[in-house]
């Protein structure tokens, strides 16, 4: 789809999400009023005028959320789950801060009638864009709008785009082959050298072209990026240090030099670290009610068990390399600590970390609390405490640590967490070096979605017991 097109597609989805969130305005009131009360609706009771005018500038502004969220534009490379999980959030919160207005203005408006605005409102929008990715695949599928993509290079990097993105006809390209100077075992539809990189880019046809070679020269890819220019191509590059880059990565300018922030710290700002305390403070508190009869019938079974305490302290990494006393229930016999040199030989992961899925250690009371995570739930007090977060890296041992190189100390950046996207990521099941990225990518992705996203996902890991011993 062509620049032109795409703005056109992305300002018709922006009127017509508007336009429904205008809509679920009526229809609740229609919904309350005349099927719940059999009631017929007016003016005076659907609010007047003035409501109506405030449902107008609310769906606006939910709108302008949106853009601002980036859920405008190709829908190639955007999740279902996200897109849908970002409505729901987004649509309740302006709906709490619409009732939070409409009661400091002492304007009357039923409670029921906002949760049947919010209910309408998010499900026709998310119906409509559900659609719209349906016809927009229907096309990509039919060869209507697919587009004819170059790749350049044949080395890792093409490789990896090659399997993520043209083995998936989801994504709608058409792959034309690839250039490079030696041909892949691993892609199929070799064109030959780079040198033939401009012949083919004039004789058309060649709509995305896509560089991802750790070889080219700087003054080489520029020429590349001005003949897709002059040809009127798409051109994306994969540079080099990829793996390097954060998922939201950070540009700077100074004069003419752009400079892409690659690996540090990302401050998330004042507002953030308000919010996040305020998460682990409520949450926690709430959990540690909540769960009071379940720690208390866990801490009766540990003790029944073999005599030993029910709770068990151990010296764990926070922030910054700072140490503290992290609490669990005990799922081990007392003297673990003692035969953990014996059993080392017995390690089923990589790296400085000790996982054994048939633990001898482990005491019967201890297999069950692990496998559902209840072992877990002291932690709330480190939480409450400010030692630990509630979504973070697990806090790792001091002779773990002792171990990390210089990239692994990178994950001890933030406060250590309850759940990560390690522990929905496979937990056991996965390698230290995998388990070292996806704790660095949180340092990176943190904030309010991203903790919401791993909350949600951990409640069904912990239901179906993936990974954990």
């Amino acid at each position: 789809m062509s620049k032109s097109n795409q703005k056109w597609v992305n300002a018709l989805n922006m009127i017509s999400d508007g336009a429904l969130i205008f809509l679920s305005y009526f229809m609740a009131v229609i919904f309350r009023f005349d099927f719940l009360w059999d009631q017929k609706v007016t003016m005076e009771t659907a609010g007047g005028t003035p409501f109506a005018l405030v449902a107008g500038i609310y769906s606006v502004l939910i709108v302008m959320v949106y853009a601002m969220m980036r859920m405008y534009g190709s829908y190639r490379f955007k999740k279902e789950s996200k897109e849908i999980v970002y409505i729901l959030c987004i649509n309740g919160a302006g709906t709490l801060v619409l009732l939070s207005l409409l009661f400091l203005f002492k304007l009357d408006f039923s409670r029921l009638t906002m949760l049947s605005f919010w209910c309408f409102s998010s499900v026709l929008v998310i119906v409509k864009r559900m659609i719209a990715r349906g016809i927009m695949r229907h096309f990509e599928v039919g060869g209507y709008r697919r587009h004819v993509l170059l790749l350049v290079g044949g080395g890792e990097l093409a490789e990896r785009y090659y399997d993520t993105v043209i083995k998936n006809g989801g994504y709608g390209y058409e792959f034309k082959g690839y250039l490079a100077d030696e041909p892949s075992e691993h892609i199929e539809s070799y064109l030959g050298g780079l040198d033939k990189f401009r012949d083919l880019l004039a004789a058309g046809g060649v709509d995305e072209v896509v560089i991802a070679t750790k070889r080219l020269e700087q003054e080489k890819v520029g020429s590349m990026i001005a003949a897709c220019g002059r040809y009127s191509a798409k051109v994306s590059v994969i540079p080099a240090y990829n793996d390097f880059i954060p998922s939201l990565p950070h540009v700077e300018q100074a004069g003419t030099l752009k400079l892409v922030n690659v690996r540090s710290t990302p401050d998330k700002g004042l507002a953030w670290k308000i919010i996040k305390r305020s998460m682990d403070v409520v949450g926690s508190l709430l959990g540690l009610i909540l769960t009071s009869p379940i720690m208390l019938g866990v801490a009766i079974a540990v003790k029944r068990c073999d005599g030993g305490p029910a709770l068990f302290s151990q010296t764990r990494v926070g922030k910054n390399g700072k140490e503290f006393k992290m609490y669990k229930f005990r799922s081990m016999y007392i003297d673990a600590e003692q035969r953990l040199a014996e059993l080392q030989k017995f390690n089923e992961v990589d790296g400085p970390a000790f996982k054994m899925e048939n633990d001898p250690r482990i005491t019967k009371v201890g297999k069950f609390i692990r496998k559902t995570s209840l072992d877990e739930l002291p932690q709330l007090w480190n939480v409450l405490k400010g030692d630990m977060s509630i979504v973070g890296p697990r806090p790792p041992l001091p002779r773990e640590v002792v171990q990390y190189n210089d990239w692994d100390w990178g994950r001890l950046a933030v406060k250590p967490g309850l759940t990560c996207y390690w522990q929905v990521s496979g937990r056991s099941d996965v390698s230290f070096d995998e388990w070292m990225k996806l704790d660095l990518q949180y340092v990176e992705e943190q904030g309010f979605w991203t903790d919401v996203k791993v909350i949600f996902k951990t409640v069904g890991v912990v239901v179906l017991g993936k990974g954990a011993y």
